[in-house]
């Protein structure tokens, strides 16, 4: 299946999506869902059955769709894109035009490279703000899931606050275009700054 979308990381290399089949697709997303890891994507207890059957349903909503991501060609983690107008926080927040909901999950893995979970979401970022009639993303965390308010931090995302959802307590946060291009600029600035330090201290401990 094409990619519809591609994204050269600077450290970790190429990340692409995909539209995600729900059937062929089905049993890996049923590893990575009732894993452990991803309690928070409340899945733990279905079966392939229900799993295939919930994203033939996303499949086959007007405003709702799923994304299988790979990395350097191999399936990584799992992206949502959704209208909030319409799912997941319709009445529970002050939409604005150009408003788009996410979800992405990481695939589990036995052996974790630094800086994948931060490069999967910059990713999905640039592929949501890809599209022009993107203004801002819209995510509703669980209250609970504090690695995940850092990370979402760290692409530009500012908290709303607390909104009660029927399934969850969610945190509620926005990114606008202009919050992520900044927070991209900074991590660029941070990676140099790092990387002019390295050589620093190489240089001072080569022998003279």
């Amino acid at each position: 299946m094409t990619s519809v979308f591609t994204r050269v990381d600077e450290g970790l290399g190429e990340f692409a999506l995909r539209p995600l089949d729900p059937d062929a697709d089905a049993a890996l997303l049923h590893a990575w869902v009732t894993h452990p890891k991803a309690a928070f994507w409340m899945m733990q207890d279905a079966d392939l059955a229900q799993v295939t059957e919930e994203y033939r349903r996303i499949a086959e909503h007007p405003h709702h769709d799923a994304y299988l991501g790979l990395w350097r060609g191999s399936p990584a983690f799992l992206a949502e894109r959704y209208d909030p107008a319409h799912v997941e926080l319709v009445g529970l927040y002050d939409h604005q035009p150009g408003d788009v909901g996410m979800h992405f999950l990481c695939a589990p893995v036995d052996a974790p490279v630094h800086g994948f979970t931060r490069a999967v979401i910059g990713a999905v970022m640039a592929w949501l703000f890809d599209d022009p009639t993107t203004r801002r993303v819209v995510v509703e965390p669980d209250v609970r899931n504090t690695a995940v308010h850092a990370l979402n931090a760290t692409v530009g995302f500012t908290v709303v606050g607390p909104i009660a959802k029927p399934e969850k307590d969610a945190l509620l946060s926005v990114c606008t275009r202009a919050q992520f291009q900044a927070a991209a600029d900074r991590a660029a600035a941070d990676r140099a700054a790092a990387a002019d330090r390295a050589a620093v201290t190489r240089t001072e401990g080569a022998p003279a």
